[in-house]
């Protein structure tokens, strides 16, 4: 990648951008921002958001990397929320006055008694 990067662009910054990102040093960059200062040619700061596996930002990090060594990574769309809710039943008991109209049912004998 020799253009600048955009806010929101998803990047992988490995050994190719910088030598401090080599191997489980290698990161997953939401782009926040691009800075303006001036630095040598072909090198960029840039603002983000570190994400993991999940896609779910995990730290905010300022980085100089190498725009020759940046590349796009490949976007995941993540699972819906509202695809994750399952229905949950929760087993109905009867409650020891429900079952005998209003009469509370002796435990030990099983026996209803008014209440």
């Amino acid at each position: 990648m020799n253009e600048r990067p955009r806010p929101g662009d998803l990047l992988i910054v490995d050994r190719a951008a910088s030598v401090q990102f080599t191997g489980e040093r290698a990161l997953r960059l939401r782009v926040v921002s691009v800075s303006d200062r001036p630095t040598y040619d072909g090198w960029v700061w840039l603002t983000g958001y570190v994400l993991d596996r999940r896609g779910e930002a995990t730290a905010k990090r300022e980085v100089f990397v190498r725009l020759a060594g940046l590349r796009h990574a490949p976007t995941t769309t993540p699972p819906s929320r509202a695809g994750q809710h399952k229905e949950t039943r929760v087993p109905q008991r009867a409650l020891p006055w429900s079952a005998s109209g209003g009469q509370a049912l002796d435990a030990s004998s099983a026996e209803c008694r008014s209440g």
